[in-house]
């Protein structure tokens, strides 16, 4: 039987592809299968290998394109075909057409990073020099059901692994689909003491051994989706980068009832969280009650932390009136509680796409997934008898009299519960602290303008040499740098990125 091309033979093709899909899925990665056939015969094949070799570029098409060139002895494949179960992405498309593949077949659509139509059209490039042919759908009932059955057996095992306890909810996974500038994997854990089977989430990217760790700590109502827009410049730095999802927030449980919310439980399971992943070299990154509970972190184990970034926060000590604006945003959360969550984030960040504010309201779909939303406000410390206060007092003294690190403060202006006045106040807490840049046009969610933040913080928390005593000392009297100046200096392009 001769294997040319048509539609029998390119779903005879495109089996042996969804073969190699079948020995992904036994591996535990992601079904992807691929054949590079010439001539009427199979020159090569791969399937998708990324966690098994540890390497991101090992999908089906680049381990099936590299054999091929090796069988062929040239890295051009001149009259080769690539059978795929899945629509290539961006890089695997890049790979092909630099191969001058002469044409693909794929099976089930992409429609999150297909590069041949569902996402954007490489292939429909006018102006490269090499034309591939593109035939998808092929075998796509198949390869999507493949796909389909292992998310499915994935969640299931997610699930087995983390039971929902009676007490608390969980947002469907559905509801975080194709969220915009968030392609980040989940990462779970239920089994710390403090969470008693509650299931907590966070971010993890970036190698392990990374000469420096950001661990960013978001507040009320956001959820680590704040970060999306720094993620990527630390991970470019060659950082790596923790984002967890507090309880009651983002992908982590919920539990139902308001009372469930402390602040020394909180605290404590960002301590057991930190203990366990053996975090060291930490530039701790705050904002709003990320800085109310994340400010009282460094003085439990100080020998882990080397900077502090803080935006738009407090130290919510009792013993000093909190901000005028907060009575007001105590006020709204306690009588409207089903506020949108993505509407207020857009008050102060008008360049929130539609789609971006519904991200923010992703975890929270009805009142009983909103406990905490409703709790966090009544938790801020304001006498100096409340839950918290006392330990709001001893990180002040910490930060005050032992703290070696480096910090580094960033401020929207308009927000205005806090905005600069607090973080003045804050400032003079934190030993060695510089003058807080200040960006005019941004508010209370400062993050939302975080590319040029991380940018300059990159450079700011350059890795210092470290000291037998601890971390090096912050060396506030250096000049203003060229990136910092930029940030000072326009703060209505910082604002926009």
């Amino acid at each position: 039987m001769s294997h040319g091309q048509g539609p029998e033979h390119d779903a005879h093709w495109m089996r042996l592809a969804l073969a190699q899909a079948e020995d992904a899925a036994r591996a535990g990665e992601v079904p992807v299968g691929a054949v590079v056939v010439k001539d009427g015969r199979v020159l090569a094949s791969g399937r998708n290998a990324p966690r098994q070799s540890h390497d991101p570029t090992a999908h089906a098409e680049i381990v099936a394109l590299r054999a091929a060139a090796r069988q062929l002895g040239n890295y051009r494949l001149d009259g080769c075909s690539l059978y795929v179960t899945l629509e290539p992405c961006a890089m695997c498309s890049g790979a092909m057409l630099h191969a001058r593949l002469a044409r693909l077949v794929y099976g089930a659509p992409d429609p999150r990073t297909g590069a041949a139509g569902s996402v954007l059209d490489l292939f429909g490039q006018a102006a490269l020099n090499h034309r591939t042919q593109v035939q998808g759908g092929v075998l796509a009932d198949a390869c999507g059901h493949m796909l389909r059955a292992f998310f499915q057996r994935r969640r299931g095992q997610q699930r087995a692994q983390h039971p929902l306890r009676d007490d608390a909810l969980r947002t469907p996974d559905a509801a975080f689909a194709d969220l915009p500038g968030y392609p980040w994997a989940p990462h779970y854990l239920s089994d710390l003491p403090g969470l008693a089977g509650l299931r907590m989430h966070y971010l993890d990217e970036g190698p392990r051994d990374a000469p420096r760790t950001w661990l960013c700590l978001h507040g009320n109502p956001s959820w680590s989706y704040l970060y999306r827009r720094m993620l990527p410049v630390f991970l470019a730095a060659g950082d790596r980068v923790l984002a967890p999802d507090l309880i009651g927030f983002g992908k982590s449980d919920k539990p139902k009832k308001d009372s469930a919310h402390r602040f020394e439980w909180h605290r404590q399971l960002l301590l057991e969280w930190m203990a366990r992943l053996d975090l060291r070299r930490m530039v701790l990154v705050v904002q709003g009650w990320g800085g109310i509970l994340g400010l009282t972190l460094p003085m439990a184990m100080p020998e882990r932390f080397a900077g502090l970034l803080a935006l738009n926060t407090l130290l919510a000590t009792g013993d000093a009136p909190l901000p005028p604006g907060f009575g007001p945003w105590r006020a709204l959360c306690r009588d409207r509680p089903l506020y949108g969550v993505g509407r207020l984030l857009a008050r102060g960040n008008p360049h929130l796409s539609a789609a971006e504010c519904a991200a923010y309201d992703a975890p929270f779909p009805d009142r009983g997934h909103r406990a905490a939303l409703r709790a966090f406000p009544e938790r801020v410390p304001v006498h100096a008898d409340d839950p918290g206060a006392a330990l709001s007092r001893a990180a002040r003294q910490f930060w005050q009299h032992q703290w070696r690190g480096r910090s580094l403060m960033v401020v929207g202006a308009q927000d205005p519960v806090l905005g600069l006045p607090t973080m003045q106040a804050l400032r003079r807490s934190i030993a060695g602290c510089p003058e807080p840049i200040v960006l005019p046009q941004a508010g209370h969610f400062v993050a939302e303008h975080g590319a040029a933040i991380a940018t300059r913080a990159v450079e700011y928390f350059a890795p210092q040499p470290q000291r037998a005593d601890g971390p090096a000392p912050c060396r506030c009297n250096l000049p203003t740098t060229s990136a910092e100046s930029r940030l000072a200096a326009t703060p209505t392009s910082a604002a926009s990125q």
